[in-house]
């Protein structure tokens, strides 16, 4: 990892099996602050699946289809303090490698299992992607406008916060109750109800009316002309969210209107003729008169910013929110930011495929002749970085 001894979660050990975006993001986490992780990558062939986040990560090789190579993972569990497994239900088990093996011979690990429906239920052999168990959790039938279908935020919610954090978060969870048991555990983290979870505010505001409209009608879901987002006249946007009475009167303000010659800002059957009124007046401006007028006022109005954008804005820039690394590319500092040990994210680029499966193996105990035999029986292989001539 890149950081140095102070960080939250030094002295780590992780093995992460290599998966699609949420196990990743998970692994990518735990590295952030401070844990050792090492990716076990399935031997390529043909096109590797590219793992965008593993940053911080080092990179094994072994083929865990083959006897030996269960048997080495085994090995390496013995020394792990945290497996994180994103397959479908009972592959480990066809392998050997499920929980009550593993635990027997380490009952200090934490066995994270990382799944679309968990470990249980009727689906939970099925395949599924975010889109699927973001359908599953509900939440997906409160997402989208008005009189169109429901539509899903990319892969972010069920994927990465109800997937990839959520696991993150029962692994330190667990971590931290280990210190006083000394006892590892399994961890069940599903993104049908970790994104469910994560919708606890939908679920428990339901009794203050706040979803009593059809979707894309209520308060939050683009039903209010005052929690919208508005296009400008050079064609980019403004994001509003006036909710509350004193920032709604700030905002009317900075329009140029008269809030006594409006109808009432809960007034709903207004909304749709409000929306207008007010799209009408942020198409005559830019995005940057816009933020000259709203830019240090309450009216909760702020520029949506691209990707392209977001780095060099003033207050991105002034809480140093995104790095740049060895190779130039810009994405977001880890976060939340810790007082005393913070994440200290790796600059160097992510790693090969199979880049480090010597040395990890050498640290986890095995011998050079070990390690031999296991190359040349194709159990795990090797990448080295091409020398740029």
């Amino acid at each position: 990892s890149g950081g140095g001894p102070t960080m939250a979660l030094s002295g780590v050990r992780v093995l992460e099996l290599a998966g699609l975006a949420p196990a990743p993001l998970c692994g990518m986490i735990l590295a952030d602050f401070g844990a050792q992780v090492v990716r076990v990558d399935r031997p390529p062939r043909g096109p590797a699946a590219a793992d965008v986040q593993g940053r911080g990560k080092r990179s094994l090789v072994l083929d865990l289809k083959r006897p030996q190579g269960a048997v080495a993972l085994r090995r390496l569990c013995r020394g792990a303090d945290v497996l994180i497994e994103p397959f479908r239900h009972g592959i480990m088990e066809k392998l050997g490698l499920g929980p009550e093996v593993l635990l027997q011979e380490n009952p200090s690990l934490v066995y994270a299992r990382l799944t679309g429906f968990g470990q249980t239920g009727e689906y939970a052999k099925s395949a599924g992607h975010d889109i699927n168990y973001l359908a599953l959790s509900g939440v997906l039938s409160k997402l989208g406008r008005k009189d169109e279908n429901p539509y899903p935020p990319i892969n972010l919610l069920a994927d990465f916060a109800g997937g990839g954090v959520m696991c993150a978060l029962g692994i330190v969870i667990a971590l931290y109750e280990r210190a006083r048991s000394g006892r590892g555990q399994i961890i069940d983290a599903s993104m049908v109800k970790g994104v469910a979870y994560l919708s606890s505010f939908l679920w428990k505001s339901r009794s203050l009316g706040l979803w009593s409209r059809p979707r894309g009608e209520n308060l939050l879901d683009s039903g209010a002309p005052f929690y919208e987002v508005y296009r400008t006249s050079d064609g980019k946007f403004m994001a509003v969210g006036a909710l509350e009475p004193q920032f709604y009167m700030k905002f009317i303000k900075g329009l140029g209107l008269d809030s006594n010659e409006l109808p009432a800002q809960m007034s709903f059957s207004d909304w749709p003729k409000m929306k207008k009124k007010f799209a009408s007046i942020f198409a005559q401006k830019t995005q940057a008169e816009w933020c000259s007028i709203f830019d240090g006022t309450d009216a909760c109005v702020t520029p949506v910013l691209s990707f392209d954008d977001v780095a060099s804005h003033q207050h991105n820039k002034q809480r140093s929110s995104f790095i740049r690394n060895d190779q130039g590319e810009i994405s977001p500092r880890p976060a939340p930011l810790l007082s005393r040990t913070p994440a200290v994210p790796s600059y160097k680029r992510d790693p090969l495929i199979g880049e480090h499966t010597e040395e990890i193996l050498l640290e986890y105990g095995f011998t050079k002749q070990e390690i031999a035999k296991l190359h040349s029986d194709e159990v795990i292989g090797f990448s080295k970085p091409k020398a740029n001539l």
